[in-house]
């Protein structure tokens, strides 16, 4: 008994403490104009030569028939012209539904997709809407990926996004 005690503590002891966690917070602001149309919105993880690292998520109007929804895609402009374009849509654990007013959480982990492979270094989250009838943002925040230490940061659009904040956690 006392030795399979001591396999088991030892077997914790030298488990890894778990992987690094990213989580990445945007929030769709109430906007007061005639005509509101929920924001398509890209998310993803830029490298500092501008590639594309990683797609988190990709939110658009799946509801219309005939996959008409993805003909807006290319409105996210920045998001289209580096990646979307050689995309089929949809993408499995990336593409989503639009999301109403609200704060919405993203949570990723380092020992799965899309984070798995993604090799140590700086990176850029980057957050892109546009809307029908309305306009289109994009805003950037910087990051270092693994988690060495507990890490937030955040930065606020100026209308089609509101706070987008990023949290790593080792």
């Amino acid at each position: 008994m006392r030795s399979s005690v001591t396999a088991l503590f030892s077997a914790l002891l030298t488990a890894p403490t778990g992987a690094s966690e990213l989580t990445v917070s945007v929030q769709i602001p109430r906007l007061e104009v005639a005509e509101y149309h929920r924001p398509y919105v890209a998310v993803w993880l830029e490298r500092p030569d501008q590639s594309v690292a990683a797609n988190l998520a990709v939110w658009y109007d799946i509801a219309k028939p005939g996959r008409e929804g993805t003909k807006w895609l290319k409105d996210m402009r920045q998001w289209w012209r580096r990646v979307g374009r050689e995309l089929e849509m949809p993408v499995d654990s990336v593409s989503g539904a639009t999301r109403p007013v609200g704060e919405h959480a993203l949570r990723f982990s380092a020992d799965a997709a899309p984070l798995k492979d993604l090799a140590p270094g700086s990176y850029q989250i980057v957050v892109e809407a546009a809307r029908e009838v309305g306009g289109r943002e994009i805003v950037r925040l910087p990051l270092s990926w693994p988690a060495g230490e507990p890490g937030a940061k955040e930065v606020r659009g100026a209308e089609e996004l509101g706070r987008v904040a990023v949290t790593l956690t080792p």
